[in-house]
């Protein structure tokens, strides 16, 4: 049975409009109708623009993108929805599924949202996924001194994570002086880009700007760890390995939410850490991520001004319906 839905496509170099679709699910899929998305804005802003490198066009498609780097494409991982029919009608789920009214996906796709955990609040999980490995990457340890640099939604939910750790001292570091508010919010303290160097035992940097990964390094300390979560896209990337880094020992590791670390992956599958990323959503101070609402109706014309707004951490799209 093929049911109507419409779906949003970035049709070309920063140009999106909304397209009718058709969903016809499988034997084994859900039909689910889309309550809220979440719009990921470092990564949809680089396939917004056409900035995903043609040597990465397999490894950069999301799990149920429609189309084909570098355009037309439906882009997006961030679904929360109902399940319209069957023995699971009424379940609220979580998909990695680009913006649309209304998919079907595999029933494994779709992670049932615990009920502690509101739907609007869900849209955050597939961040919280890539910042649950990024602390698994970086293996931050009791009493660390950890410096998150860049305070969007991926770096902020690291630093919330690593707060948590015990005895940990935890602080982001961004440009943006009204940050520090979200900072406190989250557990963590906050500073200045030049505000200190050489002293953290871990250095997460998820500013995807060249001054953020300078400022990681600077603050690293003697054979620390930096963990660079940025995703540059097609932008070349000067890095600054003079000065103190050889004498200082310093490890740079890339991290990167396709694969799990390899000290977990015996045990854990991405449908494991995706359900655990939606049970550490419980807590309110999360809402504070999201830093703006709008109908679904309204994307195409307003995605441009969400994704280049420096303000922007995770919107949060809406259906009606």
């Amino acid at each position: 049975m093929t049911e109507a839905a419409r779906a949003l496509w970035i049709t070309g170099p920063r140009v999106a409009e909304i397209r009718p679709t058709d969903v016809t699910p499988g034997p084994e899929d859900y039909v689910v109708h889309t309550l809220f998305s979440g719009i990921s804005r470092g990564t949809e802003r680089l396939v917004f623009e056409g900035r995903v490198p043609e040597s990465e066009y397999q490894t950069m498609r999301a799990p149920m993108q429609g189309g084909e780097f570098p355009f037309p494409v439906k882009y997006g991982y961030s679904a929360v929805g109902q399940i319209q029919d069957g023995p699971d009608a009424g379940r609220i789920v979580f998909a990695l599924h680009p913006h649309q009214t209304r998919f079907a996906c595999p029933q494994a796709m779709a992670v049932p949202v615990p009920s502690a955990v509101p739907a609007a609040r869900a849209v955050l999980a597939a961040n919280m996924e890539t910042a649950l490995n990024i602390l698994w990457d970086a293996q931050v340890q009791p009493g660390d001194r950890v410096a998150v640099v860049g305070a969007g939604t991926v770096g902020a939910l690291a630093g919330y994570l690593a707060a948590r750790i015990p005895g940990t001292e935890t602080c982001l570091i961004d440009v943006d002086p009204t940050r520090a508010a979200l900072a406190r919010a989250l557990g963590c303290a906050f500073a200045a880009p030049d505000a200190g160097h050489g002293e953290a035992d871990v250095v997460i940097h998820a500013s995807a700007t060249e001054a953020g990964l300078a400022t990681a390094l600077t603050l690293a300390g003697l054979e620390a760890t930096v963990i660079e979560a940025s995703w540059f896209g097609t932008r070349p990337t000067t890095i600054s390995l003079g000065a103190a880094f050889h004498q200082r020992r310093l490890r740079l590791v890339a991290s990167q939410v396709g694969r799990i670390p390899a000290h977990r992956a015996a045990r854990w599958t991405h449908r494991r850490r995706l359900e655990a990323a939606l049970r550490l959503l419980d807590d309110p101070a999360l809402d504070t991520l999201i830093s703006g609402e709008s109908a679904f109706d309204m994307t195409a014309q307003d995605y441009a001004h969400i994704l280049d707004a420096p303000e922007t951490l995770c919107h949060r799209l809406r259906y009606e319906g």
